[in-house]
């Protein structure tokens, strides 16, 4: 059986937009499951619709993908023994199976106009293109193959649709939901192939592919189930049931709230992404956020996009790609679909944030610094590493250090309005006048030692200890805000920490 066979798995996306967040966690489990095992992952384009194809997704999948970690072993850039990767350019080898199909009677043409199938639907409720209607309408099978021939010589479009038995009861084996049995007399006569562009559908496309490249677990959203049972019937039809691969349907990821599919109106609605990275619409001009540019980590997105539908049987949360490939089963896959709960992405960003290092995230910083108008340059390594590490346990994002941590490289020039009504009084410059005396003599701006002599300066002359400390970070910062004060003062040093001072003398007024 398939699970006996080398673990060969396929995420097969189409190039008719940018990557739902929804399909990366199934790229996701696919690569998690390949790696546990030793296995292939393959990438195949499955672009066989031509009128939907938009320019620029085939290279924004690769680049999600590439940006997520998730490896690709095989497909149109990697290579491989399977190929060619690309649907669209599979064009004979998809024929000789149509033809196999037609030869052996589990196919049948069918020339049927939009506007004549529009008309049966009018006239038939419910219709269905099945065994009970098939002979009232216009294929090889009511007008005989002769005729059928005839037309096709004469140049009249045709499809190929699978012929399908009624009243068969198909059961598929499904690694998730167990056993599922559908009777076939729900499941139409599928178009399999249209003449107009030479393209085999996907359910043609799907499981030929599956097949010739050996995939040994098809692992999809579970919107394919209902496509299951085709699917079944084709590898039955081809003779290929020893070789069928395992199928595992995922549980879908829903909205935040309310109920059905995740989609990118939630995401409008809510303000978070629902794509891996941002999107420009080449024909509307439209643009879509995406993860990477609000500041996300891979490796966050990764950890969050895992839990959302699998657990590793205990209630670790934080768990790195070398761990989660070692956990990874099916068995702790649900069958329920995962409420998308954006803010435990934020969540799972903050603590990979926190993790990294500080001269990791400083290098992420200088280039919003420059966007800001620093000049980078200007400072260390050093300093811009530890300004980082003083303020990264507030922050979400990249992003929020410029808010977090942008005084540390422009002084303020402006100061918080509410922070001076209720911090600066009459006699506030001229506190902070001794202040500056008090810092100037300092021999140790180390935060402990700065600190123990501030304090004790403000003890001693009586003064009220919460105006004099958020006066003073007033002038350092623009606002009663950041970390510990004597940690910043050690890092500006004495110099920059006087002339801050000093200016907030001259610029701050007090308010009546």
């Amino acid at each position: 059986m398939a699970n006996t066979r080398n673990v060969r798995v396929r995420f097969a996306p189409s190039p008719t937009g940018p990557l739902h967040i929804g399909g990366v966690r199934t790229a996701l489990y696919n690569y998690l499951f390949a790696r546990q095992n030793g296995g292939t992952m393959i990438l195949r384009i499955e672009d066989t619709d031509s009128n939907r194809f938009v320019p620029g997704a085939e290279d924004y999948i690769n680049e999600a993908l590439a940006w997520l970690g998730i490896g690709i072993d095989e497909g149109v850039r990697e290579g491989g023994d399977f190929g060619p990767y690309k649907q669209s350019e599979r064009r004979d080898i998809y024929r000789r199976y149509v033809k196999q199909l037609l030869d052996s009677g589990r196919a049948y043409y069918a020339f049927d106009t939009p506007e004549e199938l529009e008309a049966k639907r009018k006239e038939v409720p419910n219709f269905q293109y099945d065994a009970s209607t098939r002979l009232s309408m216009r294929n090889s099978l009511s007008l005989g193959l002769d005729e059928a021939r005839k037309l096709i010589d004469a140049g009249e479009k045709y499809v190929v649709r699978f012929l399908v038995e009624p009243n068969r009861d198909v059961t598929v084996h499904d690694l998730i939901r167990g056993d599922v049995v559908i009777n076939s007399k729900i499941i139409d006569d599928k178009v399999l192939y249209k003449s107009a562009d030479d393209l085999p559908t996907y359910h043609l496309a799907n499981i030929v592919d599956d097949h010739l490249m050996e995939v040994s677990h098809v692992i999809r959203g579970e919107e394919w189930l209902p496509s299951a049972p085709l699917h079944v019937l084709l590898y039955e039809a081809f003779g290929w049931t020893d070789t069928m691969p395992a199928f595992v349907h995922l549980p879908l990821l829903l909205k935040p709230d309310g109920k059905g599919k995740l989609s990118k109106r939630d995401g409008d609605r809510l303000g978070f992404p629902v794509f891996p990275l941002e999107w420009h619409d080449p024909k509307s001009g439209d643009v879509s956020s995406g993860y990477r540019e609000a500041g996300y980590l891979p490796e966050a997105v990764v950890n969050f996009l895992a839990l959302l539908g699998w657990n590793p049987g205990d209630d670790r949360e934080i768990l790195s790609i070398d761990e989660l490939i070692q956990l990874f089963s099916f068995e702790h896959c649900s069958r329920a679909g995962a409420k998308f709960d954006f803010e435990k992405g934020k969540w799972f960003n903050h603590q990979y944030l926190l993790a990294k290092p500080d001269e990791e995230l400083a290098e992420l910083f200088k280039p919003i610094l420059a966007a800001h108008g620093v000049e980078v340059a200007r400072f260390s390594d050093e300093y811009i590493a530890r300004a980082v590490g003083l303020v990264k346990s507030r922050i979400s994002f990249v992003g929020d250090l410029w808010e977090q941590a942008g005084f540390f490289f422009v002084a303020p020039t402006e100061y918080s309005p509410k922070d001076i009504r209720k911090r600066w009084k009459e006699d506030t410059p001229a506190i902070m006048t001794q202040l500056i005396d008090v810092v100037n003599g300092l021999e140790d701006m180390t935060s402990k030692a700065a600190e123990d002599v501030v304090l004790k300066w403000i003890s001693d002359n009586g003064y009220h200890l919460g105006n004099v400390m958020n006066a003073f970070r007033l002038t350092v910062v623009g606002e009663c805000r950041g970390p510990h004060m004597f940690d910043i003062t050690e890092l500006m040093g004495k110099e920059e920490t006087i002339a801050r001072i000093k200016r907030g003398i001259e610029n701050i007024k007090c308010e009546e």
